[in-house]
Order: structure tokens, then C-alpha cells, then sequence
């Protein structure tokens, strides 16, 4: 591991010790787990941008679904 030095507000800080106290945890694991999930939502919202400029490019067609339809299961129908 690393050591990484930051700067915070002290309104943050405090905010930050609150709940890792609450959750029994280190200012660092804390931390971690923020950043971890900063960049899993960065990389999903990366993947939608490239998603919705894809059917941008290449809209859907009508009938392009529509094959499916038939293989739909409902339960008892």
C-alpha cells in the first residue's frame, strides 16, 4: 500500500470520523471504500456514455427485438 497525503475540509473530516466510529472502521478503509465505489460509478457511467453513442451511431431498427416476442414465457399462458 501506499501512503497518500490529502486535503480535506474539517467539516468533511469531522463528518468522516462520525461515521467511522459509527461503522467501527479507520478514517483509511473508509476512504478506500469511498474511492473504490467513486470509480465503479465513474466507469459504469463511462460505459452508458459509450452505450447510448453506440445506438446514437447505430439506432435500433423496428424489428430488431421484435424476433423475440414469440419467445417470451409468461407462466400458465
Amino acid at each position: 500500500m501506499q501512503t497518500v497525503q490529502m486535503t480535506l475540509d474539517e467539516k468533511l473530516v469531522r463528518s468522516v470520523d462520525r461515521v467511522v466510529k459509527k461503522i467501527h472502521t479507520t478514517r483509511s478503509a473508509f476512504t478506500r471504500d469511498a474511492l473504490r465505489d467513486a470509480l465503479a460509478k465513474f466507469n459504469v457511467a463511462r460505459l452508458e456514455r459509450q452505450h447510448h453513442k453506440g445506438y446514437e451511431i447505430h439506432p435500433v431498427n423496428k424489428a430488431e427485438f421484435s424476433v423475440w416476442e414469440d419467445e417470451q414465457a409468461w407462466g400458465d399462458e
